[in-house]
């Protein structure tokens, strides 16, 4: 099995493996034992032998020597506390001590993240994946959860103080008069303003003609009882005729003297309102009025709620204008970014700069995690989770070791018989 094959198997699988590299190596050394007997026994009657006993008898001082070596690592061997054995138990805190400050030292250095990052093309592979509507999908839904999550944890009792404090700040600050002014400025420069007076016109003659029973009545109530009806006619059809000329007259004709003096008069009113104290002191007054309102303290109170109402609202549902517009935006952005080369490069620029600095900052934070969280393990369960994860390989050592130590046994013992 390959490491890459490994990286999936579970604890399980772990310990059924080791235990089975376990009693090959074992088995060896047992089969190593039983095949010097076998040798021991029968070398008086032949020499050769002797050759098959120097393979077993190495081969067994081999493979005891390096299953000691590799149990030393993990425990007592057979349990019997010998000086510098059960290493991982013991020393724990130092190989988590160690980890930690591998990892820093090799890992996270601004120097090895952009070796590796600026040659990855992140700006590019950022812009292809954004491009994916699927993709984009996926960012919203959880940029949709991390929302909802920052609005669940917040304190609405603070949040909604801070929005009252906000808007009371705003509407305190906020120069009504002058902004007043500057508005008839800009409409008057504009010539919007004779839109205004011709609407407004257009409804007092609409007003008059609507209600012209009324005023007919009121007019004969006001009227001396001595005054005949007709004359009484007369007298309102002239005047309701005067009044509808003169203002159809007024509505049309722009230059006309009341129009002129209209407009001189909202000028000095615009001027006054930009500089007038009084006026000013009118408006702040008011605005006291406006932020002390029952209505208005009614709404400002209810602001966060319906805010945040609006937000789960948006981004729980994926059919929402706000999550389709921030779906939209980010395919949008993606083919951006994959159609343009500089921009790419930008990109992968603010990414390495990014990692590297967060890298950087935290990297002392990552050893101490690390350090901590092995001190934290339990010494037997340290070496158990180690042994599952390297004890199978180190099983091949006292494998090789009783297959090297047998060769060289009968090395030296082929030597021996040639020089002796």
């Amino acid at each position: 099995m390959s490491d890459s094959d490994r990286l999936g198997t579970t604890d399980a699988e772990r310990r059924h493996d080791l235990a089975k590299m376990k009693r090959i190596a074992g088995g060896l050394l047992v089969f190593a034992a039983v095949v010097f007997l076998l040798a021991r026994w029968q070398e008086g009657d032949h020499r050769w032998v002797g050759y098959i006993r120097a393979f077993a008898e190495a081969a067994m001082i081999g493979a005891l020597a390096d299953w000691f070596a590799v149990t030393a690592l993990f425990r007592h061997p057979l349990g019997i506390p010998i000086p510098h054995t059960a290493i991982i138990k013991k020393r724990k805190d130092q190989i988590g001590d160690g980890l930690g400050e591998f990892v820093r030292d090799n890992f996270l250095t601004r120097d090895v993240i952009s070796e590796r990052l600026e040659s990855a093309n992140l700006g590019l592979r950022v812009g292809q994946w954004l491009a994916s509507p699927e993709n984009a999908a996926v960012v919203g839904d959880q940029s949709a959860a991390v929302v909802r999550g920052i609005t669940e944890i917040l304190q609405d009792e603070k949040v909604q103080q801070g929005l009252d404090q906000v808007v009371e700040q705003r509407v305190r600050s906020l120069a009504i008069t002058p902004l007043v002014g500057r508005a008839i400025d800009l409409a008057m420069e504009g010539d919007h303003h004779h839109a205004l007076v011709e609407s407004t016109l257009t409804g007092i003659a609409s007003f008059l003609d609507d209600n012209q029973r009324t005023f007919r009545q009121r007019m004969s109530e006001e009227s001396p009882w001595w005054v005949p009806e007709p004359v009484d006619d007369v007298v309102f059809q002239k005047i309701y005729a005067g009044v509808s000329q003169f203002l159809g007259e007024v509505g049309k004709q722009r230059n006309h003297p009341l129009r002129i003096q209209l407009d001189e008069r909202t000028r000095v009113l615009s001027e006054r309102l930009k500089t007038d104290p009084e006026l000013e002191a009118r408006a702040t007054k008011l605005k006291d009025e406006l932020l002390a309102h029952p209505e208005f303290r009614a709404w400002s109170e209810s602001l966060w709620q319906r805010t945040k109402s609006g937000l789960f609202e948006a981004t729980e549902n994926p059919n929402s204008p706000l999550r389709v517009k921030v779906q939209d935006s980010l395919v949008e952005g993606g083919r951006s970014i994959e159609a343009d080369p500089e921009l790419q490069k930008k990109l992968d620029v603010w990414i390495v700069d990014a990692i590297g600095y967060v890298a950087e900052q935290f990297r002392d934070e990552v050893v101490e995690l690390i350090a901590s969280t092995v001190q934290r393990w339990d010494g037997d369960e340290t070496s158990d989770r180690l042994e599952l994860q390297v004890g199978r390989d180190l099983q091949f050592i006292r494998i090789n070791g009783t297959i090297v130590g047998g060769l060289a046994g009968l090395v030296i013992y082929s030597i021996s018989e040639l020089l002796f």
